[in-house]
């Protein structure tokens, strides 16, 4: 049994500045509806899984904006022409038949780590669909992600030859060397391949800080010394909660057959005239 977990937020994004601004005749913006669906329906088409689920950021503060103030603070506001086809797109995924997960106070990477964890105990193959490398930190024998704007999969054997340590020290790794897509800082001078070394030398965080009077260069262990809160922080906030009390069953992600009248009236509603032309013959080919 296949599952595929789709970030849904990173993939609204990506379709909303893939694309150049367009509208239709009513003025209702649509670029990022038109990505998005594009993308969403080539991952369906090509990967074909038997079951699916879009996971989506509730928005709001979560337990990460409570421990650490900055979490984040520096991504700006959502674009006024993106808000609008917020709620279109979560129609273009409802007609699709494909269930959605999102909850207010958790992050949606939390609940694909739950949800991806849980699978992979159940015997499911599980492919996380996102390019944030939070997310690697998940991989293992049953869990792989794949970076559709990379076309590139990662299992462990890619996470090790990309970061030079295996997946279950991705948390490590950025701990030291921050993650500035979520506005964590690292330990100033403290890069990814110097990171890497030092995992690769010492296992975890905690072996380093315990035995900072063996890092030879004078200038990294003090700066290791001097932010080793930050680091122990950075390390929880990093961490990717796999102990949701999520509930849903898996057999209802199973996948099933698109309403094609919904979405047929949808298009036309949008005026994607050639996703309408796609859905001729009851929408084979499409996905």
């Amino acid at each position: 049994m296949q599952l595929c977990l789709i970030d849904g937020t990173a993939y609204i994004y990506r379709a909303f500045y893939a694309l150049p601004p367009f509208s239709n005749s009513r003025g209702l913006p649509t670029n990022a509806i038109y990505g998005f669906t594009n993308m969403f329906f080539k991952l369906l088409r090509e990967r074909a899984p038997d079951h699916v689920v879009v996971v989506f950021d509730a928005g709001g503060e979560t337990e990460r904006h409570r421990e650490f103030e900055a979490y984040k603070a520096q991504r700006p506001p959502m674009p006024d022409t993106l808000v609008p086809q917020i709620p279109y797109i979560y129609r273009v995924v409802e007609a699709s038949h494909v269930p959605t997960l999102m909850e207010e106070g958790y992050e949606a990477d939390d609940i694909i780590g739950t949800v991806a964890t849980r699978a992979a105990a159940d015997g499911f193959q599980v492919t996380i669909v996102s390019g944030d490398k939070d997310l690697f930190q998940l991989v293992g024998p049953a869990v792989q992600v794949y970076d559709p704007m990379r076309d590139k999969t990662y299992r462990v054997q890619e996470v090790e030859e990309r970061f030079g340590v295996p997946p279950q020290a991705m948390v490590d790794l950025m701990s030291l060397a921050g993650d500035a897509v979520d506005n964590i800082p690292g330990v100033p001078g403290v890069g990814e391949k110097t990171a890497s070394a030092l995992i690769q030398e010492f296992g975890t965080v905690e072996n380093l800080l315990g035995s900072l009077d063996r890092v030879k260069r004078p200038k990294l262990r003090e700066a290791l010394k001097t932010h080793a809160d930050r680091i122990r922080m950075n390390r929880a906030l990093i961490t990717i909660r796999i102990d949701l009390p999520h509930s849903v069953p898996l057999q209802a992600l199973r996948r099933q057959l698109p309403d094609w009248e919904r979405l047929r009236a949808l298009f036309q509603e949008l005026e994607f005239t050639r996703l309408l032309s796609s859905l001729e013959g009851a929408g084979q080919g499409m996905l």
